[in-house]
């Protein structure tokens, strides 16, 4: 593989393996802009489309079946939320769908077609019998090992053709957005995680996309699935999609006091789930009073949500011509009592949002009311959308019914709800652009970076990409090596495709960093040597499936043998544990854990400097040792080492001779323990306002101390990594030349 063939294979874009069709054969009853997108969607075969309430996503799913269907000749299968599979027949006949569409709840009765059932009754059908499957309300596919996700994945995972549909991928909850990946075929949800989010070490499971991942993250999104909030997000007229107003109105209600707590003389305690709990069973009698009130001032159509058993039995009671459905009943009774509403059989509807707030179109209603919140964001924006929606002609009144002590919760409920507009509106803007060019097939993949070159007094630096300008050096014209890696995908400098730490997993690392590797051989003179600073990098339990250590160094080791080079020697850098503990709060370093289970208990984690030499018998040395062009040596044995580089030299050397001894005997440990982990560069100077995390720069008095080891003055010092130019500040200060190499242009100028 050429190396810009190479890059573009960074680039994730999923692959079309659909069907492509005439704008022609799509149904001409939908919008313009829905047929783009079904068209779309067949193109890539594997997609979602995350679309707003009403935008109509139900009538391209079933176009969406009946093209797959035709042609393929193969039966569909949707699943849809309770009741959902009913309303979805029916918008088939509104819309003329020439498929035969029908509602089933077995297997057996699936007929040659397109069949509709419900999550429920998932485990009664053979997946392997249908070519193609959407899910509606696809969210469902939210909990990233939940029972019904994991089940779902499994059971459709050779399916050909999927198409997941859903108005909330809850964009502040990006994980989400990898259970679709998963499902679909896509990426596995861990992979997404390792490539463009950082774990927080501090709370476990907790992972935040990377700011300098976000751009590669939204491109690769947006090559298998559309988000729009209305027809503009897409470059179409928003006429007829604009909704009208939503007046939330809340209701404080006094349920009278308290009984305290048995035991007590008054209720003192501070305000906690179970104090709740206490406070929305004293008073659901009084919120369905409000309600019932409500519900009873006219004759329009009501939803009425509640939360608990006890407030749906409190409500029933004062409305009792409501349909009252609840997750007891039976599904055939649940579906009976919700179509009774939907049809106008029944006047109020009376559930949980769990059970009926998903998928459901009651745009004919525009009166609804939460006897009862619980802390669910989502469950609350569902529930209110199922009236709120595209097509609704009406102002929307939601009537929020609580006692003074229980607006903690809606105060939650609000606070994440302007989370979520803020969330889904960045990320409407952050897809916008390349969505457009998705959709309409103007994509670019690769912009590279043009080379700029810097020198000065017997330095010289290049801002581009390490594997390019190598290529432009001379070849044996570098007398030394030294530098610290991207870390595989731990940590990520840059949004350009060409950071090596822009990776996926650890194989796209080597893969990349084997396209440096041979050119560093190459340039390096016969005899000379290359020095790698490293690390083992560990293992997340919610990404990696276990929580401990892989050998970096080991993989840099195999990948510098492939392409010619000796491994030399090792030498660690001792770490303190302390330290690092107070900084990871790693479990395995937590005294507590080693109390609890030392089992899990580990070491702290050195840093390693890995050395290579180009061992090179073409010509320009027989191979023996010391017979090489350009050996490093002083000439005088009693000067080799006049000067000792560490926290503490040897004391009281007698001569020159014991001194230059005693220093190498010294350098000669297999482990450095005076190095002092503070001499540094400052990392702030370069930092930029996406930087979210950086690994140390790489220690001065390591850097002094390879150098004084390994190069005579005068010799070249390359650093293909050059960062803020750590190796070649102090190979400047040392008599050395530099040349270094650096991608990030803070870096690149603090650098110079």
């Amino acid at each position: 593989m050429q190396y810009t063939d190479f890059l573009e294979s960074k680039l994730r874009q999923s692959s079309e393996c659909g069907v492509e069709v005439d704008e022609l054969a799509i149904n001409p009853l939908l919008f313009d802009w829905q047929r783009r997108l079904t068209m779309w969607a067949l193109r890539k075969g594997r997609c979602a489309l995350f679309c707003e309430c009403g935008l109509g996503k139900t009538v391209m799913q079933l176009e969406w079946a009946r093209l797959i269907y035709e042609h393929t000749g193969t039966n569909v299968l949707i699943i849809a939320p309770l009741a959902v599979n009913h309303q979805t027949v029916r918008e088939a006949q509104k819309f003329k769908i020439t498929a035969p569409v029908k509602s089933c709840r077995t297997q057996a009765e699936v007929q040659l077609g397109i069949s509709v059932t419900n999550y429920e009754r998932l485990h009664l059908f053979d997946a392997g019998s249908f070519v193609g499957v959407v899910l509606d309300e696809s969210s469902i596919l939210k909990s990233y090992m939940g029972k019904t996700k994991r089940a779902l994945v499994a059971a459709f995972k050779e399916t050909q053709y999927k198409l997941c549909c859903t108005a909330t991928p809850a964009p502040n909850d990006l994980l989400e957005l990898g259970n679709h990946a998963e499902f679909l075929g896509i990426m596995p949800s861990n992979e997404m995680i390792s490539r463009w989010f950082i774990n927080n070490s501090m709370q476990a499971g907790d992972y935040h996309l990377k700011q300098y991942g976000a751009k590669d993250f939204w491109r690769w999104l947006t090559s298998w699935c559309i988000s729009m909030g209305k027809p503009s997000d897409i470059g179409y007229d928003d006429d007829g999609f604009i909704l009208p107003p939503l007046d939330v109105i809340s209701h404080t209600v006094d349920a009278g006091q308290l009984p305290p707590p048995d035991g007590m003389l008054f209720d003192v305690s501070a305000p906690s789930a179970t104090g709740l709990h206490r406070e929305k069973r004293h008073s659901a009698s009084s919120r369905a009073v409000e309600a019932a009130n409500l519900v009873n001032s006219d004759d329009s159509y009501w939803v009425v949500w509640c939360d608990t058993n006890y407030e749906a039995d409190a409500l029933k009671k004062l409305i009792p011509e409501a349909a009252e459905v609840r997750g007891s009943d039976s599904i055939d009774s649940k579906e009976s009592k919700l179509n009774a509403f939907i049809t106008g059989e029944a006047r109020v509807l009376v559930s949980k949002p769990e059970i009926a707030g998903f998928g459901l179109n009651m745009q004919f209603c525009h009166n609804v009311i939460f006897a009862g919140l619980s802390y669910s964001f989502e469950r609350f924006y569902q529930a209110v959308r199922r009236t709120y929606r595209f097509g609704q002609n009406h102002p929307v009144n939601v009537h929020i019914i609580a006692t003074p002590h229980e607006e903690t919760i809606n105060n939650v409920v609000f606070e994440k709800s302007n989370i979520y507009n803020l969330s889904r509106s960045e990320m409407v803007e952050a897809v916008k652009e390349v969505q457009m060019e998705e959709l309409y097939g103007r994509r670019k993949l690769l912009d590279a970076p043009d080379i700029v070159h810097q020198s000065g007094e017997n330095w010289e630096l290049y801002f581009g990409d390490a594997v390019e300008v190598s290529k432009t050096l001379v070849s044996d014209s570098v007398d030394y090596m030294l530098f610290s890696p991207p870390f595989s995908s731990l940590y990520i400098y840059t949004d350009s495709v060409a950071d090596m730490g822009n990776s996926a997993d650890d194989e796209e690392f080597f893969r990349h960093f084997e396209f440096l590797i041979p050119e560093l051989y190459r340039v390096t003179t016969p005899g000379r040597l290359c020095s790698v600073h490293c690390k083992d990098l560990p293992l997340y339990y919610g990404r990696d499936g276990a929580a401990g250590l892989r050998d970096f160094p080991g993989r840099i080791i195999a990948s510098f043998e492939k392409f010619g080079w000796v491994y030399h020697s090792r030498v660690t850098i001792w770490k303190d544990p302390v330290t690092e503990m107070q900084r990871t709060k790693n479990h395995g370093l937590l005294h507590k854990q080693l109390c609890k289970d030392s089992a899990a208990s580990r070491q702290g984690m050195a840093d390693y400097i890995i050395t290579f030499r180009k061992w090179d018998m073409s010509g320009n040395g027989t191979g023996k040792s010391g017979d090489f062009p350009r050996p490093v040596n002083s000439g005088d044995l009693t000067k080799r080492f006049d000067r000792y580089v560490g926290e503490k030299g040897p004391e009281h050397p007698r001569n020159a001779r014991d001194y230059s001894i005693q220093v190498w005997q010294r350098y000669a440990s297999p482990v450095w323990f005076d190095i002092n982990q503070m001499r540094v560069l400052n990392i702030q100077a370069a930092r930029d306002s996406s930087d979210e995390k950086h690994i140390c720069p790489l220690q001065l008095d390591a850097i002094e101390r390879c150098l004084h080891l390994w190069t005579n003055p005068g010799d070249v010092v390359l650093d293909p990594f050059a960062g803020l130019g750590s190796v070649g500040y102090i190979a400047l200060q040392t008599g050395r030349k530099f040349i270094g190499i650096e991608l990030k242009e803070s870096y690149f100028n603090t650098a110079i």
